[in-house]
């Protein structure tokens, strides 16, 4: 007798990569863990608690350090949870083939790994913040009464940098991948007004303007006016719409790429 067939959704399908990536995820815990806090926890040290203790800065600064040390760590989480897998499973692994096999559309195995990439920056934020904090100790001006402008702030620039990882990780070859932190990551980062606000850069008009690129400059800054809201930010409806827009662009541009190096 022949066995019935029934055909399996396509949300289904999304929804046990999504649980085999979280499996992979809490297996891999420790290492996530060292490579999410390793950066951060440099920067808090040096810039949040010695400096200010040894009177170089003032202990105000803690309050625009924080909301960017947050942004960092979850855009780096979610660059890197992307970016990496991508060059390794289409240049050296091939494991991307086990996921082309599966009976879905192409383009919503991107989107899984950009939502993946999203979680995992988020995550990179919970872990970091409370970290930061208690290191840091008391920051003028920090509040959680905007929890939930947070997560979104959290959630729509981890979702932009893991469409960029996308982007970046089917776009780039395997024997560039060094250049492509060396080129674009660190100057990102540098630019990216986690370290000083963006009214900060008044005095550089040029520069001011230029760094609005930078995807960086908007998760900070969007970090900074819930969390700090006394440190002069953006505004956060331009913020959540730059973002936003980015998003879009880049996510379709990620899938793009990404369905050009799955036919090829």
């Amino acid at each position: 007798m022949n066995a019935e067939y029934h055909p399996v959704s396509p949300a289904r399908v999304f929804g046990a990569l999504l649980l085999r990536d979280a499996h992979v995820t809490r297996r891999e815990l420790p290492f996530f863990l060292i490579r999410t806090l390793m950066q951060p926890l440099m920067f808090i040290i040096v810039f949040g608690l010695l400096l200010p203790k040894m009177g170089f800065l003032d202990a105000r600064y803690k309050a625009t350090l924080l909301p960017g040390i947050l942004g960092v760590s979850l855009t780096l989480s979610a660059i890197q949870s992307v970016a990496l897998p991508m060059v390794q499973d289409f240049g050296w692994t091939n494991e991307i083939e086990d996921r082309l096999l599966a009976p879905i559309p192409i383009p919503l195995i991107a989107i899984e790994k950009i939502v993946v990439g999203s979680l995992q920056g988020l995550i990179a934020g919970l872990v970091v913040l409370p970290v930061s904090r208690l290191i840091m100790g008391p920051i003028p001006g920090f509040t959680l009464a905007y929890a939930g402008e947070t997560v979104l702030m959290a959630l729509l620039g981890s979702a932009t940098f893991s469409a960029i990882g996308l982007f970046m990780g089917t776009a780039i070859r395997p024997q560039q991948i060094g250049f492509m932190f060396s080129l674009i990551i660190a100057p990102m980062l540098m630019f990216g007004c986690a370290y000083y606000p963006w009214r900060g850069l008044d005095v550089f008009p040029v520069m001011k303007y230029a760094v609005l690129i930078n995807p960086l400059v908007y998760v900070a800054e969007g970090l900074r006016g819930v969390l700090t809201p006394s440190v002069p930010h953006m505004n956060l409806l331009v913020v959540i719409a730059v973002l936003t827009g980015m998003l879009v662009v880049i996510g379709w541009l990620g899938m793009r790429s990404f369905v050009k190096r799955a036919i090829k």
